[in-house]
């Protein structure tokens, strides 16, 4: 059994596992399963316009009586309108991410919602405390998708944010089995939240195609890219080759934002076009073999974290 978490009040959860809110990938199933399975499950609101968010909140409700959330990228046009549906459909759980977590904290907090905010380095942590988040995601550079320039690691991340916070930190980044929960809960995290893991499972929204590929991918597959435009960790394939020629002859961001253009993470991840689309995932992708469904994976994931910390003492 995992330890006791602040979290697990907060959030009205059974174990302090947070499954990440990712584009194109978490929507009410997923959502729905992670909370009825005992974790936080998050509805990813980035790939979402606002009827979209709304339909998937209330199918998630229709799914579910646990808790579950949102997670909103405040660099997205739409983000004070996701809020408004987000509210209006009851929703009290936040997670926010690329952007600064003074812009809605207050507010949020104010209406009587929880607020968590993703970061990748112990001053971003920091930023977070002081405009009244409640937690925060300490994400290292593993982690797939949008990602810190800094490329500190988990493993140097969390203790350094946890050393500097007074409220409970969220480890995320490389995280896909028990024993690396473990890990993350003996560096002092309060919980983990991970994404790759569920990414791969029978309730997640990525195409068979893209999933097929994360079971087959091999060590070194990823890679953080275009840093100077907006980092994002990619598995390689065609447009990673074609992102990694550009950035080898110096591109300017505009010469990168004109190769991803728009739809490019929805024409991989969703719609499994596997040279051609931006398929974000984490580095422990090479990990990962099975397709289970959430329930059997975090029942999975337990049984792991008993044998982690049996092998210790």
């Amino acid at each position: 059994m995992l330890p006791n978490s602040p979290l697990l009040k907060l959030f009205n959860i059974k174990y302090p596992i947070i499954q990440a809110g990712m584009v194109w990938v978490s929507g009410a199933k997923l959502a729905a399963a992670s909370a009825n399975a005992g974790c936080l499950g998050l509805i990813g609101a980035g790939s979402m316009k606002p009827d979209l968010l709304r339909s998937q909140i209330i199918k998630a409700k229709s799914l579910t009586k646990q808790s579950f959330g949102i997670n909103l990228p405040l660099l997205y046009k739409d983000v004070e309108v996701q809020i408004e549906i987000a509210l209006e459909q009851g929703i009290k759980i936040f997670f926010t991410s690329a952007g600064s977590p003074k812009k809605y904290t207050s507010f949020l907090k104010d209406k009587g919602c929880v607020v968590v905010h993703v970061c990748s380095t112990p001053e971003q942590a920091l930023k977070c405390e002081q405009a009244g988040c409640d937690a925060v995601v300490a994400e290292g550079f593993e982690a797939g998708g949008h990602n810190g320039i800094d490329e500190i690691t988990t493993m140097a991340l969390i203790p350094q944010v946890i050393k500097e916070l007074k409220i409970p930190v969220i480890a995320a980044g490389g995280i896909a089995d028990g024993s690396q929960v473990a890990a993350a809960i003996a560096l002092g995290a309060s919980a983990v939240q991970m994404g790759t893991r569920f990414v791969c499972t029978h309730e997640s929204s990525a195409h068979d195609n893209f999933k097929q590929m994360i079971l087959q991918s091999k060590p070194g597959d990823t890679r953080l890219m275009m840093k100077n435009l907006v980092p994002v960790r990619l598995l390689k394939n065609k447009f990673f080759d074609a992102v990694e020629q550009l950035e080898k002859k110096s591109a300017s961001k505009e010469e990168l934002a004109q190769l991803l253009g728009k739809g490019r993470a929805k024409l991989g991840m969703l719609d499994g076009q596997l040279e051609d689309g931006e398929l974000e995932i984490g580095q422990v992708c090479s990990m990962i073999r099975d397709l289970p469904t959430v329930q059997n994976c975090v029942d999975q994931l337990i049984h792991e974290y008993s044998l982690a910390v049996k092998r210790l003492s």
